[in-house]
């Protein structure tokens, strides 16, 4: 069974593994670097099984610009599933999890310690509250960012 899965396969996820705890986080995950690895091992800690919804190639160029992402959809897809921590990851199109959120319905919602709960999309916000989904952040690794090593390849 593959980690990676369509978005048809994600929904109901839920239903197939009640009584499991679903926790979900999503991203780009354009350079995977420590500081995602260990926001995805403390993601999983806070459940039974941990979903990633990951940003289509489309969605990081909107978000991120027409030079992203560095790695094809697949590409980090794939690596995102060789990481112990993970079960399954979702690529999506959408700027904003927020259909692929009502899709699943996780139990826990997890975001990365760059957030606050004030600063989460607010659309994301009204559709957890709508499904009873837990809101946690994550504790911030100092230091650890894709734009941290971009600048750093660059040499600024």
């Amino acid at each position: 069974m593959t980690k990676i899965l369509q978005r048809s396969e994600a929904q109901g996820l839920r239903d197939r593994h009640s009584p499991k705890a679903v926790v979900f986080t999503n991203g780009c995950f354009d350079i995977l670097h420590v500081g995602h690895v260990r926001s995805l091992q403390a993601a999983r800690k806070l459940g039974d099984l941990l979903v990633v919804g990951l940003n289509s190639d489309e969605s990081v160029r909107s978000l991120k610009g027409a030079n992203r992402p560095f790695n094809h959809e697949a590409d980090r897809a794939e690596v995102l599933a060789a990481l112990e921590s993970v079960d399954y990851i979702v690529i999506f199109s959408e700027s904003r999890a927020t259909k692929l959120l009502q899709e699943i319905r996780p139990h826990i919602y997890a975001k990365g310690g760059d957030y606050t709960p004030e600063s989460l999309e607010p659309e994301e916000v009204r559709a957890l509250r709508a499904i009873g989904t837990r809101i946690e952040i994550l504790p911030l690794v100092p230091g650890k960012s894709t734009t941290d090593l971009i600048q750093l390849i660059h040499g600024k």
